[in-house]
């Protein structure tokens, strides 16, 4: 195929703001988890699929392959689909409290 880029589990984009190596971060409607550190601004890898263990929101319990939604105003990881982004599905059990989640990054855009 010559109209053929690139794989896309990883993107190159702009960080809207600072991230840490695995932080999420949603530009525009992408989501992905950081590969590096970047400022503000700044140029970096993310990977928009695969499995993470990701903050989430601590009162909420996870069902296996529950939705997982990115709430973008507390970065992190939720159940409530209202106002965030679909980013994937919990692919185990997540307690209430517990301050982590695993995910399975969906790859698409919502």
């Amino acid at each position: 195929m010559r109209n053929f880029i690139m794989p896309g589990n990883a993107l190159s984009l702009i960080a809207p703001y600072l991230v840490n190596s695995g932080d999420g971060l949603l530009v525009g409607s992408i989501f992905g988890v950081a590969a590096c550190a970047a400022a503000s601004g700044a140029e970096v890898q993310v990977s928009v699929t695969g499995v993470y263990e990701l903050p989430k929101a601590s009162a909420q319990a996870w069902a296996l392959g529950a939705k997982v939604y990115w709430d973008n105003t507390n970065k992190l990881c939720t159940t409530a689909s209202s106002g965030n982004t679909l980013i994937g599905a919990a692919t185990a059990v997540a307690a209430n409290p517990s301050s982590t989640g695993i995910v399975r990054l969906n790859g698409a855009v919502s």
